[in-house]
């Protein structure tokens, strides 16, 4: 697998490189040189989901690695399950949220894990990443004891559950996480500045287990065949909960690849930079607003680039994409909509459930994805719907351990120094 950086096209790497990078030069991201297109994608659905995401993956990694090490890779890091449910006449759920940390980034981030644990043997490498809630926590129990891997999480203070928080903040070891007083955003820019200081790059192997990593994109790519192999229609339409939007990109890969999805839409809180772009024309970020779908509280989507292209090798450019801003107010009336259905979900899914609603036509089925379990939302979810939300033994299990983040204010030359003493 080739991939060159879209800042700098001569810029070409094998995954190997990529893995371990991240970005490129300039803060470059990578992007496959070619889309493998499946033949006969109608046998892919009748496979079950381990067996169908080895095809889907040894695709695009088997011609590098082998097929073997590529069938190793994805038992080890897909050893939970994947659910659809039928929620009302026209929308289905597919559940992302059965994982260690029941957020849809188990998917990629324990798939980045087992393949630096398989391919970058004996290097010492630091982890620096940013998160506005699940991917913390993903990433933590993913790498979590990993022989030569230091984790350093950013995230922003205050902005995040308090849940969400104690399931990654809580293992100490290798997992080193800080509390940044900012935005998402902010975290986000620190980890980028850190990529690019010499001093940093000199001194250490730093990788970051963002949705920047190619890695993390190729295993969300299998879970959007395994909603089209149970919702069996030629209308599908799939709504995404969007904050970075690289869940969005490897939902537009796997429709390039072959899968037969009409189209999708891009759901996003009251941080509507997307949907107000493809309106006008004008990429604007506004400052970030803080929702209560707090994952998805971005202004500077760090994957939109590789959306572009993705749709440009499909030939359909902008057009072919649909975004919707969910306000504060109706995300709650979906969460109660959806709840009266017989189904809990939380901030998250009800804003992709709303635009789904709001967007379906005629005979189109829809699929929502649901990325984390109601109960890492547990206060929000509660007041919005006045019932009690039983804690899963995950939660559980960490809701009264110590808090082990250290605190900074965003200054980069404060998380300089953090790092480099740490190494």
């Amino acid at each position: 697998m080739k991939l060159y950086n879209l800042k700098h096209q001569e810029e070409v790497v094998a995954f190997t490189e990529a893995l371990t990078k991240g970005m490129g030069r300039d803060r470059g991201l990578f992007f496959p040189m070619q889309i493998p297109a499946l033949e006969n994608v109608e046998s892919f659905l009748e496979m079950p989901f381990l067996a169908r995401s080895k095809r889907i993956i040894g695709a695009w990694l088997a011609d590098e690695l082998g097929q073997t090490v590529v069938d190793r890779l994805v038992e080890n890091a897909f050893n939970f399950p994947v659910k659809v449910r039928r929620v009302d006449s026209a929308r289905s759920v597919l559940e992302l949220f059965h994982g260690p940390t029941l957020a849809f980034k188990d998917f990629g981030a324990r798939f980045m894990a087992q393949c630096l644990n398989e391919l970058a043997v004996d290097e010492k490498i630091t982890i620096l990443t940013a998160t506005s809630g699940d991917t913390g926590a993903a990433v933590a129990h993913a790498f979590y004891g990993l022989e030569n891997i230091r984790v350093v999480i950013l995230y922003p203070e205050g902005k995040i559950s308090s849940l969400q928080e104690k399931l990654f903040c809580t293992l100490g070891e290798n997992i080193h996480t800080i509390a940044i007083s900012s935005d998402f955003d902010a975290c986000q820019e620190l980890v980028k500045k850190a990529f690019v200081d010499e001093d940093i790059q000199s001194s250490m192997r730093l990788n970051s287990a963002n949705s920047i990593n190619i890695s993390r994109l190729l295993a969300q790519i299998c879970y959007y065949f395994e909603a089209a192999a149970v919702v069996r229609t030629d209308e599908l339409v799939v709504a995404v909960p969007c904050g970075n939007f690289g869940n969005l990109t490897a939902g537009l890969l796997a429709k390039a690849m072959g899968l037969p999805i009409k189209r999708f839409i891009a759901a996003t809180n009251a941080n509507d930079t997307v949907p107000r772009y493809l309106k006008s024309g004008c990429w604007q970020p506004n400052p970030t607003i803080a929702t209560s779908s707090n994952a998805m509280d971005v202004s500077e989507p760090s994957n939109w680039p590789r959306v572009e292209v993705v749709l440009k090798t499909m030939g359909t450019g902008l057009n072919g994409l649909e975004s919707v801003s969910v306000s504060e107010d109706e995300t709650k009336d979906s969460l109660k909509s959806l709840y009266r259905e017989g189904y809990l979900s939380e901030p998250h899914g009800s804003v992709a459930a709303c635009a789904l609603q709001k967007s379906l036509q005629g005979n189109e089925q829809g699929v929502f994805l649901a990325t984390a379990h109601p109960a890492k939302f547990k206060e929000t979810v509660e007041q919005v719907l006045n019932e009690k939300v039983a804690l899963p033994p995950e939660l559980e299990k960490v809701k009264n351990q110590k808090n082990l983040s250290d605190r900074m204010t965003a200054d980069f030359s404060l998380l300089k120094e953090y790092l480099l003493a740490e190494r």
